[in-house]
């Protein structure tokens, strides 16, 4: 079982940057793939980046170009960086951990990004 905390969200004006922090509870070297997903009010949560272990990424059309996954397993953490940001991806961003082994998912529990003048 692994613990996610996410932090780094906040209030950004359109066009601005923030960078979201996903640190597990223990070593991630050996999670298979971990991803950011992320719901707006009223909408169902959707993928928005995923690495594997061997540093494969996968990117939502939405973000790419504009989004960069990325981890650092000697700090046990993820991290989303968000250039270019717009009203549109003002949501609840979430952090979660595949084992592909015993087919288990965690999932932190979230982070607010609001894009906004």
């Amino acid at each position: 079982q692994v613990q996610l905390v996410e932090s780094g969200g906040g209030l950004v004006q359109p066009g601005g940057s923030l960078r979201l922090s996903c640190a597990a509870s223990r070593s991630i070297f050996s999670i298979n793939a971990m991803g950011w997903y992320r719901q707006a009010p009223g909408k169902e949560r959707e993928l928005v980046a995923t690495i594997t272990s061997g540093g494969r990424t996968n990117y939502a059309d939405s973000v790419k170009g504009r989004f960069t996954i990325s981890r650092d397993n000697a700090k046990n953490t993820v991290y989303l960086q968000m250039n270019s940001l717009k009203p549109e991806d003002t949501a609840v961003y979430y952090c979660n951990a595949v084992y592909y082994a015993i087919a288990a998912t965690y999932w932190g529990q979230g982070t607010q990004v609001t894009v906004s003048s």
